[in-house]
C-alpha cells in the first residue's frame, strides 16, 4: 500500500520559521537519479504518514509537476517537544531493488508465558531485506507459540518470509525467547541465643578493663600514687 503526500517545492528566501508557522515543514527529496530539491510538506499530514508507515512503506510525494516514489529516509525531531522539524526522502529507480529494515510484529501466544510464567525478550525488533518497492512490506511478523521451554528460541531463519523478498539478516541471529522468572531468596537472620550475648558482653568488659590498665598515667596521676606510697 503507497500513501501519498502533498508537497511544494521550496522557492524563495522564506525562513524556516516562517515556514513552521504556516504549519508546514521543511523536507528535501534526492536519490541515485535525482537532484536534491527542497520542497515543504504539511506537518499534520507527515506526522500521520509516519506513525503509519515509517521508514518501510512506500510514498508517493505529489504536487507541483512532481511526482515521486520515495522512502522517508530520515527524520529530525526537535530535542525538547519532540516534533518532526525537517524529513530526507529517498527517491527510489523504478523497477531496482532497494534495501530497507522491516519492522518485526510478533503475533501469537508462547506457552513458555501462558504456562510457565516466563517473560518473553524480543531480541531483534526488525530485519534487512531486500526488495523491490511494489513489493516492500509494511512489516514482518514473528509467531511466538514455538516458544515452548526456557530454552526455546527463535531464529531469523525462523521467520516466514514473504514471496518476492530477499533476507540480508544473519540467519542465525536470535529474534526472540522467553527468559524464566527466579525469585530472589529471603535471607534470615541466624538465630542468637542469650549465651551468646553473654559471652560477648563479657569479652567487651574484659577488654575495656584491659585497656584501662595499659593506659598511660598521666604527669597529675603520677604525683598522686607517690603521695600514697609515702
Amino acid at each position: 500500500m503507497t500513501e501519498t503526500l502533498a508537497v511544494r517545492i521550496r522557492k524563495g528566501k522564506k525562513s524556516l520559521k516562517e515556514l513552521r508557522k504556516g504549519k508546514e515543514m521543511p523536507a528535501v527529496f534526492y536519490g541515485p537519479k535525482e537532484t536534491s530539491t527542497p520542497i515543504a510538506v504539511e506537518t499534520h499530514t507527515f506526522k500521520k504518514i509516519w506513525r503509519n508507515a515509517g521508514e518501510s512503506t512506500v510514498i508517493e510525494l505529489k504536487g507541483d509537476g512532481i511526482s515521486k516514489e520515495a522512502l522517508i529516509y530520515d527524520v529530525d525531531f526537535d530535542p525538547i517537544t519532540g516534533e518532526p522539524r525537517h524529513a530526507d526522502f529517498y527517491v527510489m529507480e523504478k523497477g531496482k531493488k532497494v534495501t530497507v529494515e522491516v519492522p518485526l510484529e510478533f503475533i501469537g501466544v508462547s506457552p513458555a508465558v501462558k504456562e510457565l510464567g516466563g517473560v518473553l525478550v524480543k531480541v531483534l525488533h526488525d530485519i534487512k531485506i531486500e526488495v523491490l518497492p511494489k513489493d516492500l512490506p509494511r512489516h514482518i511478523e514473528v509467531d511466538v507459540s514455538p516458544l515452548v521451554t526456557f530454552e526455546s528460541k527463535i531464529f531469523v531463519k525462523d521467520i516466514v518470509i514473504p514471496a518476492r523478498v530477499v533476507l540480508l539478516s544473519t540467519p542465525d541471529e536470535v529474534v526472540a525467547l522467553v527468559n524464566e522468572v527466579k525469585e530472589e531468596e529471603e535471607i534470615v537472620p541466624e538465630p542468637v541465643s542469650i549465651e551468646d550475648i553473654e559471652v560477648e558482653k563479657k569479652g567487651k568488659q574484659e577488654e575495656e578493663t584491659e585497656s584501662s590498665a595499659d593506659a598511660p598515667v598521666s604527669p597529675a596521676e603520677q604525683k598522686i600514687e607517690k603521695k600514697e606510697k609515702k
